[in-house]
């Protein structure tokens, strides 16, 4: 209780990074944005007209490829015009930064994606990330916000997010400048705009990489989100670094972190994927049988039965720190291998997969279609006056 009431005492006082709220009435902070985002918004619209098949490597006319504006220049109306305004918990010093939309997501994009990623891939990256706290913002939601003045966290409960002082410090000058105004186009070419669904922001969510294909949300979640579909997703096959990783684990860190017996282990087993299915033999007649029950229809593990005891993937994940649920499992000289495909929940864009759809010259309007199904794109502005 201490520690609140000196939080609460500290937010109090002015800061150039921490800044007292006092009450501000959140309509008040929300008030509609005058930006300019219709000719923005016209320009990422215009690529709906090619639609690459999904899983297919469809080449985009060049006409496609030139809808996107230049950023306008400094002074202009849409660089000047008000926003609504986002308050970030910093997780490490516990103070709240309150800041201009657009800045908040280029904190979100330098903390989320590399800058030497494809412009295309950043732009899609910047708008999952406005959408992200559009929903939260017009919601009025702080859930898992340690402090309610804040609306956001900079973990990856919510988005990560690297602080306005730390850019200047770290990215401002030197190797990361030009990284820095690369993420700093990315956010300005796709300014003010979001994905809905029926006329509301989407959940947009996003994970590295994938082995192959996303998930449905309800594999991974208990809803199931209709945009949040399972598509196949190749591209990140060949340009993602450690696409896949093998764990390592002892007898008995598998019956600790599984709760496990030494009955219910299995003694020897092999686990491997042979297309859709997964196949488990045992190499000993005293082991306890491993059996996988059930896959997602993104491929990864949806149950599976180790010693009787019935886990889903997500748990394994979790309970293992593994990178992904879709991996493979055999035994060796005593230990148990695991190998993970991809990095993530596997539910959304994957990262690595949009990286590889600009390569092959997909506009960030296309990439956000492939991933999110059945989406449209709006002006936050538009929204706000609602």
């Amino acid at each position: 209780m201490k520690e609140l009431l000196l939080l609460r005492h500290i937010l109090k006082r002015p800061r150039s990074v921490a800044r007292a709220r006092r009450g501000a009435p959140r309509l008040r902070r929300l008030a509609p944005a005058a930006w300019l985002a219709a000719p923005l918004l016209a320009a990422l619209l215009l690529p709906l007209a090619v639609v690459p098949l999904r899983g297919g490597q469809q080449p985009v006319p060049p006409a496609v490829l030139q809808a996107t504006p230049a950023p306008a220049p400094p002074g202009t109306a849409a660089a000047e015009a008000p926003q609504p305004e986002v308050s970030v918990y910093l997780s490490q010093s516990g103070q709240i930064e309150t800041l201009p939309l657009e800045d908040y997501v280029s904190g979100v994009l330098a903390a989320e994606m590399p800058a030497d990623f494809e412009l295309e891939a950043l732009k899609a990256q910047a708008v999952a990330a406005r959408t992200f706290i559009a929903r939260r913002l017009l919601a009025g939601d702080h859930s898992g916000v340690p402090v309610p003045e804040a609306d956001v966290s900079d973990t990856v409960s919510h988005q990560a997010y690297i602080s306005q002082a730390v850019l200047e410090r770290d990215w401002a000058s030197g190797s990361k400048r030009a990284g820095l105004a690369k993420l700093r186009r990315a956010v300005l070419e796709t300014r003010g705009i979001i994905m809905t669904y029926k006329g509301q922001p989407i959940t947009a969510s996003f994970f590295a990489s994938s082995g192959g294909y996303t998930e449905n949300s309800e594999d991974y979640w208990n809803a199931a989100v209709p945009y949040l579909r399972s598509v196949a997703s190749p591209w990140e096959q060949q340009i993602t670094p450690n696409l896949a990783v093998t764990y390592t684990f002892s007898n008995a860190e598998l019956r600790s972190k599984l709760a496990l017996t030494v009955k219910e282990l299995p003694a020897a087993a092999n686990l491997a994927a042979s297309g859709k299915t997964l196949q488990v033999s045992s190499s000993s007649s005293a082991g306890l049988p491993a059996e996988v029950i059930s896959l997602t229809a993104g491929h990864r593990i949806k149950e599976i039965s180790i010693g009787g005891t019935v886990f889903t993937g997500r748990e394994v994940r979790e309970k293992l720190g593994l990178r992904s649920s879709q991996f493979t499992w055999k035994r060796k000289d005593g230990k148990v291998l695991i190998t993970t495909y991809g990095n993530g929940h596997g539910v959304g864009m994957s990262q690595w997969g949009a990286n590889g759809m600009a390569k092959q010259g997909s506009t960030a309007t296309q990439i956000l279609k492939h991933y999110y199904s059945g989406v449209s794109f709006t002006g936050i502005s538009t929204l706000l006056k609602k």
